[in-house]
């Protein structure tokens, strides 16, 4: 995908006056793994429009965490009751994860909700974040703040399925292969589920 990519994503994404109040779209893969009510959570997808090209910001989990330790994540967590639904938490995540205020993000719209098989129900906030931003990532959570190109990310072949045997039965996962043009920290599971899903929704606006 060229540039200009951010007003295409912004068309395939559900919009912010109707924040997503649906099941997790992949459900059906993890109901036996799930407990019985998920934690509403938030993450944000942040686009940076770069010379280079649109890039995708992602984190690196410290070691230490009780979810998703030493993975590559988007920047987000649980939301908690003071904030303005899946926006307002994954702007204050955000914020605490890698130091980037509200004022330089834009929210664009919403993928949809999924589920983790650590019992949350994640809703993924699309938005644009200004170029001039800085990182400064918070030592107890992030061990590293990277991008990849969005060109690379939507390539034909560049996010793969795998099947895996897990507790019991055969279960699909998603992965990012390699890019060999900087940070080589694997992006796999609920970060790629979400990838995936954008690719979809992208692929139907298409």
């Amino acid at each position: 995908m060229s540039d200009g990519a951010i007003p295409r994503i912004e068309r395939a994404l559900r919009p912010l006056s109707s924040p997503p109040i649906d099941m997790p779209w992949n459900r059906d893969e993890l109901e036996d793994l799930m407990p019985p009510a998920l934690r509403e959570a938030a993450v944000l997808v942040g686009l940076v429009e770069r010379p280079s090209g649109t890039q995708v910001v992602f984190t690196r989990r410290t070691e230490h965490l009780r979810h998703h330790a030493g993975q590559v994540s988007f920047p987000g967590g649980a939301m908690e009751p003071d904030d303005a639904g899946a926006v307002g938490a994954a702007l204050r995540e955000t914020h605490e994860e890698i130091g980037v205020d509200a004022t330089s993000i834009q929210p664009l719209g919403f993928l949809d909700p999924m589920a983790t098989i650590t019992g949350f129900r994640v809703v993924p906030v699309v938005a644009r974040i200004d170029a001039a931003y800085q990182a400064i990532p918070d030592p107890g959570e992030v061990a590293e703040v990277f991008e990849l190109p969005l060109d690379f990310i939507l390539a034909p072949g560049s996010l793969f399925h795998a099947e895996v045997p897990w507790q019991g039965r055969v279960r699909r996962i998603a992965e990012l292969r390699p890019w060999q043009g900087g940070p080589s920290a694997r992006v796999w599971g609920a970060t790629a589920i979400i990838i995936d899903n954008l690719r979809q929704r992208l692929e139907a606006v298409s």
